[in-house]
């Protein structure tokens, strides 16, 4: 048997971001698979650009990362109580794109956040937008790192048992839904 196919994004650009620390912890915890990261430095959704030139490659490839996953890890950090605009823009791109890549594709999503709500309302968005583009989002606690910045170490590795445990809960119930 094949090793399922794993894409994880990041609605943070920041190569250091609290969000592809809690991904690469996800990564572990759903084991044994083959991995994709999602590249969101995607032009801004423009219907003008999009009639003239059509979906730009950039968008294709995310797209494509979409259909052919076996399961989906979504991670973004809340801006400004809300969703992160690189993340939101990858979503109004991918909406253009034919076929509905995120149709009943199995998707976890989760945020870490530097504040004490750990995203909480910015995940709500998350979840919003995946709805029009019927991803099929596995149920469960939500995970909502809180103060980000103490939670992982030099290392990029979490510290938080608790969290950890939730984690693992919500990658446990992914592989089983692929």
């Amino acid at each position: 048997m094949s090793k399922p196919k794993l894409l994880t994004i990041s609605g943070s650009l920041r190569k250091g971001s609290f969000n592809r620390m809690l991904l690469g912890e996800a990564e572990r915890a759903f084991g044994d698979a083959e991995v994709t990261r999602a590249d969101l430095n995607l032009p801004l959704y423009d219907g003008d650009l999009e009639e003239a030139e059509g979906v730009p490659s950039a968008v294709q490839t995310l797209a494509e990362q979409v259909k052919n996953a076996d399961a989906v890890v979504i991670s973004s950090p809340e801006y400004n109580k809300g969703i992160t605009g690189v993340l939101k823009n990858a979503f109004d791109w991918i909406s253009r794109v034919e076929g509905m890549p995120f149709k009943g594709k199995p998707t976890v999503v989760m945020s870490a956040n530097a504040g004490r709500t750990g995203g909480e309302t910015g995940q709500f968005m998350v979840l919003s937008c995946l709805v029009p583009l019927q991803a099929h989002v596995i149920p469960g606690p939500m995970l909502c790192v809180a103060a980000a910045g103490k939670e992982f170490n030099d290392d990029s590795r979490m510290t938080n048992d608790h969290y950890l445990k939730v984690l693992g809960g919500k990658m446990d119930a992914l592989r089983a839904a692929t």
